[in-house]
């Protein structure tokens, strides 16, 4: 697998690079967060690193030999690579969830013979809502339309998980859908 262009590289190329490694070792991580916007959005946000969620805490050793047999070093909890100083890896904590809800079922994208796994837009979309519903994070709500705008999604499960999560999320639904109607 030929090495993306350090420099310049964006969250989508170095999740392919990156998972493509990670899955040739049977580690089936699942890109979570910013990148998903970035990904979704085609550029539109930036968000400085990727979130991936391994289910098994076992794999560590695993993750850790890989990462750094493509280059990554640890430090802290990030895994950065010296010729990529504008985006780093990190490893958050399982299960993949949104908000309260646990059973999210991630998208599954084939590249160069492997699978690589990522929320949906319409899970990523909910992902943001949280943030917004929970930390009052208005940029998480632009996020989200971002990516709703440039993706196909789900809108009624959308709205259910809105209603579900929170005593505030009817307003916020409501905020997302008066924006995205615009």
């Amino acid at each position: 697998m030929e090495e993306p262009n350090w420099p310049i590289v964006n969250e989508e190329d170095l999740w392919k690079f990156v998972g493509w490694h990670l899955a040739n070792k049977g580690i089936h991580s699942v890109l979570v967060g910013g990148a998903v916007v970035a990904i979704y959005s085609k550029g539109a946000y930036r968000s400085g690193d990727l979130d991936l969620v391994e289910p098994l805490l076992a794999k560590q050793t695993e993750i850790k030999s890989t990462m750094e047999s493509i280059g990554f070093n640890k430090v802290n909890r990030h895994y950065v690579h010296p010729k990529c100083p504008h985006l780093y890896i990190e490893f958050v904590s399982a299960p993949v969830s949104i908000g309260d809800d646990y059973r999210i079922i991630p998208d599954e994208k084939e590249f160069k013979g492997k699978i690589l796994k990522i929320l949906s837009p319409t899970d990523c979309i909910k992902d943001r809502l949280a943030s917004f519903i929970h930390f009052k994070a208005r940029e998480c709500l632009d996020q989200a339309l971002l990516v709703a705008k440039s993706q196909n999604f789900n809108l009624q499960k959308v709205q259910e998980w809105c209603l579900n999560e929170s005593s505030s999320g009817k307003e916020a639904f409501d905020e997302f859908i008066k924006l995205y109607k615009k």
